[in-house]
């Protein structure tokens, strides 16, 4: 399993990733406008995200995002299973459970998902800290 970290905010323009399939924890430390969540989740789904976990501020709204994107590229239609995206939000649990969901319980039912990518939207790059957090929430209570 490869793990990545990608700070995002609006203040700047949409990186490109290499298109596969992986999952995303999407971490959202402050708030954006409708337009904007709708852009990152249309570029989340075309560069292959097959299972998205938000949590954060507005973290319900980035799921629907998610969902209503997944929905309008198929026309209201027959979503192809292996282009299903799986999606939960995780408004009333700490981060460390969040992230603890995405390296444990996060798969998908017809494709292996081999990547996770953090997408940390806030005013300040924290990949170290992050990342630091996803691998401490890996540990069983045995390990910590």
């Amino acid at each position: 399993m490869t793990l990545d970290y990608l700070h995002l905010s609006p203040d700047h323009a949409l990186s490109r990733v290499e298109a596969r399939p992986y999952r995303v924890v999407l971490i959202a430390e402050q708030a954006v406008n409708q337009v904007w969540r709708d852009e990152v989740a249309s570029w989340l789904l075309g560069s292959g995200c097959l299972y998205f976990i938000a949590w954060g501020v507005a973290c319900e709204e980035w799921h629907d995002a998610v969902d209503w994107t997944v929905l309008e590229a198929f026309d209201f239609g027959d979503i192809p299973d292996d282009r299903f995206v799986m999606t939960t939000w995780h408004d009333k649990e700490p981060l460390s459970e969040a992230l603890w969901f995405a390296g444990n319980c996060a798969s998908h039912p017809n494709v292996e998902l081999a990547d996770t990518l953090i997408v940390h939207v806030t005013r300040e790059e924290q990949r170290a800290a992050t990342l630091q957090l996803y691998s401490e929430s890996q540990l069983t209570a045995d390990e910590a």
